[in-house]
């Protein structure tokens, strides 16, 4: 049996590739990945301004929605800052406790925003399902304790990764082959037996995505089910309250499915391919969530014509 003692070391700190095999390549796909960044920030920011200074959108939708662009916020901060500063500035060093912490953050609020949509699946079924009832089953105690339910699991699905990570003293190597701390990423360099980790890792991420994806196609296959027995105008307005949380859920879940189903089976797909497609479920969906939010909500694209046409006319007025 090999040892490992004379090459093992404890890094302090770890070296982020950042796409790996596309070095060459990093200014220009610096450009996309920026565009992506401020739009996320930008439209999350919008989203979430405009839904806690408007008391009228303080409804359970609408604080979902709010929930949805905070996690965003989150999830875009904490991966693509340092991601643009490997592209640019080549500073691709990160603390060994900072890389076990955007780890969890990446991680735990990946799953988080999972168990948002799941609750935001339950919210248009009790609107649909039980229009009288709505307010009084979702009310706001309630839409808070969703949300924080959500927040509680993904820490405690999640907390457990880079804790058991941290009895990992001893690593072959300080280079990390992506471009932020995944989980099994950092792990493979560590110099012991990872089994449990990674039996770990893929029962979170069976709960998460198949259990989540269960509960939102159970959601839709009830509400379906009640459409039925409406009258069409009813069933076509039913419809387009849905259709901005069904694209939302396809945004998120299409990319972890592709990159999963890449990671395991696409054993020849080259590896700057598996780091893009790790990328993209936390790029894709803050950038898509306020558009889609924005255009297919009423009151929310009203908010934002106002605010465009007021400052347009103010700086009309002052010219």
């Amino acid at each position: 049996m090999e040892s490992f003692n004379e090459t093992c070391f404890h890094p302090s700190v770890f070296i982020l590739l950042g796409i790996p095999g596309l070095e060459n390549l990093h200014i220009w796909i610096s450009i996309p990945f920026c565009f992506i960044l401020f739009s996320s920030i930008f439209g999350n920011y919008v989203v979430l301004l405009i839904i806690i200074t408007d008391g009228s959108l303080h409804q359970p939708m609408y604080i979902f929605l709010s929930i949805l662009a905070s996690i965003d916020l989150v999830l875009t901060s904490s991966t693509m800052p340092k991601l643009i500063a490997i592209f640019w500035f080549q500073y691709n060093t990160i603390d060994f406790h900072t890389c076990l912490l955007q780890m969890f953050f990446v991680h735990g609020f990946s799953t988080t925003e999972s168990g948002v949509f799941v609750a935001m699946a339950f919210d248009r079924y009790v609107a649909i399902c039980y229009p009288l009832r709505y307010t009084t089953i979702l009310s706001l105690s309630v839409v808070i304790k969703c949300g924080f339910l959500a927040l509680l699991r993904g820490i405690l699905y999640i907390l457990p990764l880079p804790l058991m990570a941290l009895r990992f003293t001893e690593y072959r190597s300080n280079v990390i082959v992506h471009s932020y701390c995944e989980h099994m990423a950092v792990l493979r360099l560590a110099c012991g037996d990872i089994t449990t980790n990674d039996l770990i890792g893929i029962t979170i991420g069976f709960l998460v995505l198949i259990m989540d994806s269960l509960l939102i196609i159970l959601s839709y296959a009830m509400i379906l089910q009640a459409l039925l027995r409406v009258t069409i105008e009813a069933r076509r307005k039913s419809f387009g309250t849905c259709i901005s949380h069904v694209c939302a859920i396809l945004a998120f879940y299409i990319p972890i499915l592709t990159s999963s189903l890449v990671h395991r089976f696409g054993k020849n797909v080259p590896h700057s391919i598996h780091i893009l497609l790790a990328n993209s479920y936390l790029l894709v969906p803050p950038m898509l969530n306020p558009l889609v939010y924005g255009i297919r909500a009423k009151q929310i694209r009203q908010k934002v014509v106002k605010a465009i046409l007021f400052q347009g006319l103010k700086s009309n007025y002052q010219l």
